[in-house]
């Protein structure tokens, strides 16, 4: 009888384990709709908005480009992508981020911070060149900062445009986005300042052909699911019905999901906790079945399980898939382990009588 009743237990753990792993176990509804005060695109979690098609690579020759972004956060206090560069097999990807109230420019494992460029809850138009003297941001047409440790060409203004995520992961990004351009040209200082009074005020810039837009989106459509190129591209951005991450990672390596952000630290955290309750109730369950060495055999299956996971969520769009989870439940698992036996310990010491499982310290 208490072999059944731990094993009901056992089997309760597993499925809320794999419920907390696997949910929602479908696609979800993108949470992107049209401004009904303005023009924009206001994202939600989860929502996206993709590029058609790859923007035009740029010329060998070429080394300058420029983007501009005119974007409110929903919330200051979030970190999230809000624009990327997608390019099949490119190790560095180009992207925007809202770190906190920091601005992050990301390409591959180098990263820019713009500090307090959201700070303020308004919109903020930002500009990003790049050229011979290196990186350069602008914040409503103000110079905010420049690097030239950061290198960028136009080659990383290329691939499919992501609005409001990661092509890789999902990473969303909540907030208003009104406006978007692409120039294969390093603007200079006047015209990132023509661009931003004219735009924040007549709601489309003053283009002229020396600053060579390639993709202009001004989205004033208020409706439907295309947002149109307005600069003679043709590279509309699509917003799907249903929401998707571009090009799933299946099992990232830990080496590379490996950050020392708070978000990181606290999702491991998260994992270990979680697995706890599976290690206490599926090692006494082990011992009772009498199956040899039933420490290692739980770590085992519990890492079992979260492969299981893993894998499963390298097909659901709003989950992440990496092998950093394997550890972490793996260590929850233990945990949960050493938590039984600290417990029942004190317990049989108490109570000399009681017929509860002796722990097995050797079976590691």
């Amino acid at each position: 009888m208490k072999t059944r009743f731990l094993d009901l237990i056992c089997i309760a753990v597993l499925c809320v384990v794999l419920t907390l792993g696997l949910w929602p176990f479908h696609s979800p509804r993108n949470h992107v709709t049209w401004l009904g005060y303005c023009n924009g695109l206001s994202f939600g979690r989860p929502g996206t908005a993709i590029g058609a098609r790859p923007l035009p690579t740029a010329s060998a020759e070429s080394q300058s480009a420029s983007v501009e972004i005119w974007l409110q956060p929903q919330r200051i206090w979030d970190s999230a992508t809000f624009l990327a560069f997608y390019t099949p097999g490119n190790p560095r990807p180009f992207s925007l981020r809202q770190s906190l109230t920091d601005l992050e420019l990301q390409a591959g494992t180098a990263h820019f911070y713009v500090p307090n460029a959201f700070r303020k809850p308004r919109p903020v138009f930002l500009t990003i060149t790049a050229g011979t003297p290196g990186t350069t941001v602008y914040a409503n047409g103000a110079l905010a900062r420049n690097s030239s440790q950061f290198p960028l060409s136009a080659k990383d203004f290329t691939g499919r445009l992501i609005l409001g995520d990661s092509p890789a992961q999902p990473d969303n990004w909540s907030g208003d986005v009104l406006g978007l351009a692409i120039y294969r040209h390093e603007l200079s200082p006047a015209q990132v300042q023509r661009h931003y009074e004219t735009w924040t005020r007549a709601l489309q810039p003053a283009i002229f052909a020396d600053d060579r837009n390639i993709a202009l989106y001004l989205f004033n459509e208020r409706a439907g699911n295309t947002v149109h190129d307005r600069g003679g591209s043709g590279i509309d951005l699509d917003v799907p019905e249903k929401y998707l991450v571009v090009d799933k990672i299946f099992l990232e390596p830990f080496w590379k999901e490996f950050s020392l952000s708070r978000s990181y630290w606290s999702a491991a955290a998260k994992n270990i906790i979680g697995f706890v309750p599976f290690g206490f109730c599926f090692y006494p369950c082990l011992l009772l079945h009498r199956v040899r060495r039933p420490a290692m055999a739980t770590v085992v299956l519990g890492t079992l399980v979260s492969l299981t996971i893993e894998i499963l969520q390298a097909y659901l769009p709003t989950r992440d898939s990496g092998m950093t989870d394997l550890f972490t439940n793996a260590f929850g698992t233990y945990l949960g382990v050493e938590t039984y036996r600290v417990i029942s310990g004190l317990v049989i010491g108490k109570y000399q009588t009681i017929p509860i499982p002796a722990p097995d310290t050797v079976d590691f």
